[in-house]
């Protein structure tokens, strides 16, 4: 039996007493641990800390407790992040108490996917089959099929007679409906290298103590391994958190850092200002401090580049391209110059540029073109088999073909072929392939032996932003089946068409995080748009629109040849 306050609920001082009786009952009720059926986490609270989410405090160990017990009460335990995990600290034998490192990952499990047995007298083996694993710096990453994972304990009596573990894996281990009430997703906010674009890299801390958590990770670290040398921070050795805490009062976060950061520029700081307020705002924050020795460094916030796109479908149709609108879609507003220029490319696919002067296309034959809106057409690619391509900031048009995934070329403005060497290694086949609107990272949908997968890879440049190759592989979703097309949402979101034993679905998946799955019309063939509401569109083989709406699509237009992909807006 637990009590349990809704997030945002608060108590207020008269209503004590009553609580505090109800509790004396609670507590009575439970006064040991079950010898059967599922694990009760314990007791969750509204905390200040927390941004208004909830605090577990899971029961600690009952007396005279089976080992079997103590193992499932410190699993449970794991819900509990309060004074660093010290309810689960209180399972634990002599100096294990004090080097068990919860903070080193968490196992994520689907509910019920889990067992314990006993292999010996003090020895007991958990089994789970996760579903994701979050390693020590919040990076998360989907355990696709790698089925299950035996995490060994080994108990002993202490002179009192209780049984308390001796050894334990390093981590927590929690199913997936308590991990994302423990446990949230925080974007830390980067610079992608020419300081114009913020770059999200997302992370999951416990809710309890965010800010701090946020603080530590993006003042004293970096960007995740994929995006190093596609991100950048602009804090440097010497000017790290002078202290670990980072204290909240009336949301506003107090950062105090070390000395070094005087000796910065007015520049350089608040280009830290800006990526501590981007990064802590989603944690309850609404002002950052910057400190050194409690006096305030000055520092303002800087503008960069969004990466967001008109909420209007860019469509083509038999006669005319551009934005449709009207409550069936008829209505086009033509791109200047550029709409002219398409209409006279037999296209099947278009992507274009933020400032709606370029356009990649792959036409009919299968050649991959640059479009301009002077009118020019320059034929980049004639390779068979390319799959529709995808054009960056710089103006760079990337393209691969389907069967040669490791075959990535990217062409710059008037037609300079820059060869990514070993792109995608270790996939066998490819079905689409998109850039972030930042141009710091490659998405694509791959094949990895028998299995239908989403990659991404940080997009490795020059100081003059010339592409000169990809950085490390994360695997973002394993999919159900071939996937057919891919999407750009926002700067962390990505939306995937894939089917199932023929049952066609869009996968909206969140880098570093879960994805939601819904199905689609048939015959789709084509995603584009944005997270606004409805913004995500999707076109079937008969040209038919349609927009999502909830669970449900609504068909908005028919006669559409090509729902194009916007890479942002004009400045």
């Amino acid at each position: 039996m637990r009590a349990e306050v809704q997030p945002g609920s608060r108590v207020r001082a008269a209503a004590t007493t009553v609580i505090a009786a109800l509790l004396l009952i609670v507590l009575t009720a439970c006064g040991g641990l079950p010898t059967s059926g599922p694990v009760n986490a314990g007791k969750s609270i509204p905390d200040a800390d927390t941004n208004g989410g909830v605090v577990f405090f899971p029961d600690k160990p009952s007396p005279d407790a089976t080992p079997e017990q103590i193992v499932e009460g410190f699993i449970a335990a794991g819900s509990g992040p309060t004074d660093n995990w010290g309810t689960a600290r209180e399972f634990l034998a002599g100096d294990l108490r004090s080097t068990w490192n919860p903070r080193a990952g968490v196992t994520v499990y689907r509910p019920g996917d889990r067992a314990l047995r006993q292999v010996s007298e003090g020895e007991y083996v958990l089994s789970v089959t996760p579903v994701a694993t979050v390693d020590e710096a919040g990076d998360l990453a989907v355990a696709g099929d790698a089925g299950d994972i035996s995490l060994p304990f080994t108990l002993a009596r202490q002179d009192d007679g209780q049984w308390r573990i001796t050894k334990a894996p390093d981590g927590v281990v929690l199913d997936r409906n308590r991990f994302e009430r423990v446990y949230s997703s925080y974007d830390l906010q980067f610079f992608d290298p020419s300081w114009i674009y913020l770059v999200p890299d997302t992370r999951w801390f416990p809710m309890q103590y965010a800010a701090t958590s946020i603080a530590e990770a993006l003042v004293n670290g970096g960007p995740s391994t994929w995006l190093e040398g596609a991100a950048s921070t602009a804090f440097v050795d010497g000017a790290r958190l002078a202290q670990v805490a980072v204290p909240v009062r009336s949301n506003v976060a107090s950062v105090s850092l070390q000395e070094g950061a005087r000796a910065l520029g007015r520049e350089a700081l608040s280009r830290m200002q800006t990526q501590l307020e981007t990064s802590l705002a989603p944690a309850g924050i609404d002002q950052v401090d910057m400190l050194v020795d409690e006096q305030p460094l000055a520092a303002d916030t800087v503008t960069v580049r969004q990466t967001r796109i008109d909420s209007r479908p860019l469509v083509r149709t038999a006669d005319a391209f551009g934005f449709a609108s009207g409550a069936s879609g008829g209505s086009i507003e033509e791109l200047p110059g550029l709409s002219s220029a398409l209409l006279q490319v037999a296209a099947a696919d278009i992507e274009v540029n933020a400032d709606r002067t370029v356009a990649a296309v792959r036409d009919t034959t299968g050649a991959v073109s640059e479009v301009g809106s002077d009118g020019t057409v320059t034929r980049l690619d004639a390779r068979p088999g390319l799959v529709a391509p995808s054009v960056d900031p710089g103006g760079y048009i990337w393209s691969v073909p389907a069967g040669a995934p490791s075959a990535v070329v990217a062409f710059g403005p008037g037609g300079t072929e820059v060869l990514l060497p070993d792109a995608w290694p270790a996939a066998s086949q490819l079905a689409a392939q998109r850039i972030s609107r930042d141009g710091t990272r490659l998405a694509a949908i791959v094949r990895d032996g028998e299995r239908w997968a989403i990659w991404v890879a940080g997009v490795l440049r020059d100081r003059d932003g010339v592409p000169t190759g990809l950085g490390a592989t994360k695997v973002v979703a394993v999919l159900p089946g071939p996937g057919t097309a891919l999407t750009w949402l926002d700067s962390s979101t990505l939306a995937a068409v894939t089917s199932s034993q023929d049952t066609p679905s869009l996968l909206t998946q969140k880098l570093g995080g879960f994805g939601d799955t819904q199905r689609t019309p048939e015959a789709v063939t084509s995603v584009a748009g944005g997270t606004q509401s409805g913004a995500v569109r999707v076109r079937d083989a008969a040209g038919e629109l349609y927009s999502q709406q909830g669970s449900n699509w609504q068909n908005v237009a028919s006669g559409i040849v090509v729902l194009a992909v916007q890479q942002g807006s004009p400045r």
